[in-house]
């Protein structure tokens, strides 16, 4: 073959050659960034579902520590709205991020529904030990009152497990929002210079006070996680976030709002803000920017 025709092919197939190899590269990257994701939506999933067993589970036990016929049907009325919520769950896929959102929000209300019927008992578990006091000398006019003060001595562990329930913290009205170079909302996702992530963190009287770590992770619609303010433990697992903020909780309802500097070229789809503290994910919510 004539040289001057024969080194042009080679070079043009050596190009070939190259780029097939990164395609391929890039190909298997995207694909390990795709099962990273679907394996934190699983455990997310599962987390849901384990919370919704032990919702159903509690409501049974404290149906045997009670004997008011209205508290009980009240509560068998919500552990068989939590049974239907946790049949949904079973069978919606992990990436369905719509009805998972739904059913985050779903456990949401059942954790709330649960935190105030544990403050319930605990309160008559109060009364219990005032009118014990007084059993002997009222014994004869309280019959009643002690047969019920009876079958409300909650075990110790039990109660500290409901109450370790009650204090998780809830993140609610999550939010994203790009904004330009001026700090205005950015009209394209190419103008957005900084994202500002916002929630508020609910009110929770039984959730123990003092410093505490709230940890933003925000992942792309390929599942990548945007920025790098460190890593956090998760479900016995190091998980990286976008960005974090320590401050003092006092129990009260607690506003907050974090930055973070676009250091990546953003892709249109649909993002992920996942907000996570005391070892817990608090606050999930999904967003699509064009």
């Amino acid at each position: 073959m004539n040289k001057k025709i024969w080194i042009p092919v080679a070079l043009a197939a050596l190009l070939l050659i190259g780029g097939i190899a990164y395609l391929g590269w890039n190909l298997n990257e995207k694909r390990q960034e795709l099962n990273e994701m679907q394996e934190l939506a699983e455990l997310d999933k599962q987390e849901m579902e384990n919370e919704y067993q032990d919702f159903a589970l509690q409501y049974s036990e404290m149906m045997t520590k009670i004997t008011n016929d209205s508290l009980i049907q009240q509560l068998t009325i919500e552990q068989e709205k939590n049974i239907k919520l946790l049949e949904e769950l079973k069978t919606v896929k992990a990436n369905d991020a719509r009805e998972i959102t739904r059913l985050k929000k779903e456990l949401a209300t059942c954790r709330s529904i649960i935190r105030s019927y544990v403050l319930e008992i605990d309160s008559l578990n109060r009364l219990n030990q005032n009118l014990a006091a007084e059993n002997d000398r009222i014994k004869a006019q309280n019959e009643e009152a002690s047969r019920q003060i009876e079958t409300l001595n909650i075990d110790k562990e039990a109660l500290n497990e409901k109450v370790a329930i009650a204090a998780q913290l809830d993140a609610t009205g999550l939010n994203l929002t790009l904004l330009d170079k001026r700090n205005k909302r950015a009209k394209k996702l190419s103008k957005c210079k900084t994202i500002q992530a916002s929630f508020t963190v609910s009110k929770n009287v039984t959730a123990s006070n003092g410093t505490k770590t709230f940890y933003v992770r925000i992942t792309s619609p390929t599942g990548s996680t945007l920025g790098n303010a460190g890593n956090f433990a998760y479900e016995n697992r190091q998980l990286q976030c976008s960005m974090k903020k320590t401050v003092e909780y006092s129990g009260q309802e607690l506003p907050m709002t974090l930055f973070w500097e676009v250091s990546q070229t953003l892709q249109a789809g649909t993002y992920q803000m996942s907000v996570f503290a005391d070892g817990n994910m608090i606050g999930s919510r999904s967003f699509t920017f064009e």
